[in-house]
């Protein structure tokens, strides 16, 4: 692995990279998010989601596995208070007025916090999805514990909660071109479950799903992994085009002959329950 990626620089005096966070929101939608469908479809399938399932998904990004909720017949709720720009895009995907959109009335996204949404209006929900894995930032597990601890109020008894973590560095191949601080550091076995109980959650069960990260060159892996906000502080460190440089070097020993990149990876999901 190259200089910045590794090591954790202090900012420098010269002018902030020039990061367009339109572009970014953009990458993330077109190519980064779908690698976690496997995921998305386990979960829906295990959990039987459907017509009458009303779903809340915290850190929705740009939609597309409340998408995919809808499109089983859920009414669906999102709300993200990370980046404007993947909730507008979010809303082009499911808001009935949306260029394009197949999904019913009842969608909604809000750019903020499960605050946001107490109102006399909203039946309880029944399954609450935080789908942005654990695991690779620090205090993402407490910031996980704070979300769910604001959101949950907001479900029904009973309702079921799913949260997601990185597997094991060995088995997650995308952890050696990580920055060191994130994947790097294995996590622990009940990391997920010890989340879930600070929140007042009952685990209720788990799973594993293989969501391999798959692209069509390099400069398309390389922009889906900067639009995931884990480079950020490299590029903090230095720019956006040396950060991009380094990682198509830590890139090629998972391009295949035809020019792809292809990196395996399982996610862990656990189901946990409100009281």
């Amino acid at each position: 692995m190259t200089p910045t990626l590794v090591r954790h620089h202090l900012p420098h005096a010269a002018a902030p990279p020039r990061v367009d966070p339109c572009a970014r929101a953009r990458d993330w939608a077109e190519i980064q998010e779908r690698m976690l469908v496997p995921l998305y479809e386990a979960v829906y399938e295990r959990l039987e989601v459907g017509a009458g399932t009303r779903v809340l998904g915290l850190r929705c990004g740009t939609g597309l596995a409340l998408l995919m909720a809808a499109s089983r017949g859920a009414a669906v709720t999102g709300v993200d208070s990370s980046s404007p720009e993947r909730v507008t895009l979010a809303r082009e995907r499911l808001l009935p007025d949306g260029w394009g959109t197949r999904v019913r009335a009842d969608a909604r996204i809000v750019e903020g916090s499960p605050s946001d949404l107490v109102g006399p209006t909203a039946a309880a929900y029944t399954l609450v999805t935080a789908f942005e894995p654990i695991g690779c930032a620090p205090g993402d597990a407490e910031e996980l514990g704070e979300l769910l601890s604001a959101a949950t109020p907001l479900a029904e008894r009973g309702a079921a909660v799913v949260l997601v973590g990185w597997g094991p560095p060995e088995r997650c191949t995308t952890s050696a071109v990580l920055p060191v601080g994130g994947c790097g550091q294995a996590p622990r076995r009940d990391d997920l479950e010890e989340v879930a109980q600070r929140a007042g959650l009952r685990p209720d069960g788990s799973g594993r799903v293989a969501c391999p990260f798959g692209y069509a060159d390099v400069e398309s892996a390389v922009r889906g992994l900067l639009s995931t906000g884990l480079f950020d502080a490299a590029v903090g460190a230095t720019d956006v085009v040396q950060v991009g440089k380094e990682l198509t070097e830590a890139l090629h020993p998972y391009q295949r002959g035809d020019g792809t990149v292809w990196m395996p990876n399982v996610f862990r999901y656990l189901i946990a329950r409100t009281g």
